[in-house]
C-alpha cells in the first residue's frame, strides 16, 4: 500500500492508494492510480509531480488516517508531520521511503486515472522494513466511496 500526496494551487492533498505499480526498469517509471472520486484526485488533476510514500507498520496510524479521511473534510496534513520535498510536493516524514515523480502522462482506467510518473528524487529505507499491506488496512472504511 502507498500513500500517494500532490500539491496544486497551494492545496495540498493525500490518499492511500492499493493500485500502483513499477511499469519499466528503462526508463524509470512508475504508475499510480487514482480514485476519480477522490479529493486527491482533484488536486491532483493541476499538479505537475506526485509524491509516493510506504510505511512501516509502526506508522500504520498515519496510513489509517490517509485511508480512511477525505481531504473534502478535513485538513490530513494538520494532523502529521510533512515537509515540502522537490516540485514543492509533500513529503510525509514518518515514511519509511519515499519518492516524487512527475507526471508524464495521465490516462483512464475504469474508476480511476493512471498517472505515469518519472522518478525525480526520493529517499530510500534505511533499513529492512515491515511495510503496511493490503492485510493491515482491509477493515478501513473509505473516506469516500470507491
Amino acid at each position: 500500500m502507498f500513500v500517494v500526496t500532490a500539491q496544486a494551487d497551494e492545496i495540498a492533498a493525500g490518499c492511500l492508494v492499493g493500485f500502483a505499480s513499477q511499469a519499466s526498469i528503462n526508463p524509470p517509471r512508475f504508475l499510480v492510480g487514482l480514485s476519480t472520486k477522490n479529493h486527491t484526485f482533484r488536486v491532483a488533476a493541476g499538479a505537475t509531480h506526485l509524491g509516493v510514500h510506504v510505511f512501516d507498520t509502526r506508522h500504520l496510524e498515519v496510513v489509517r488516517m490517509f485511508g480512511s479521511q477525505t481531504g473534502d473534510t478535513i485538513n490530513k496534513f494538520d494532523r502529521c508531520s510533512w515537509h515540502s520535498g522537490p516540485a514543492q510536493t509533500p513529503i510525509l516524514d514518518d515514511a519509511a521511503a519515499w519518492f516524487v515523480g512527475e507526471i508524464l502522462e495521465r490516462f483512464e482506467m475504469g474508476d480511476h486515472v493512471g498517472h505515469l510518473l518519472e522518478p525525480v528524487g526520493g529517499s530510500p529505507p534505511q533499513e529492512l522494513e515491515h511495510w503496511v499491506s493490503f492485510g493491515d488496512v482491509r477493515d478501513l472504511e473509505p473516506g469516500h466511496e470507491a
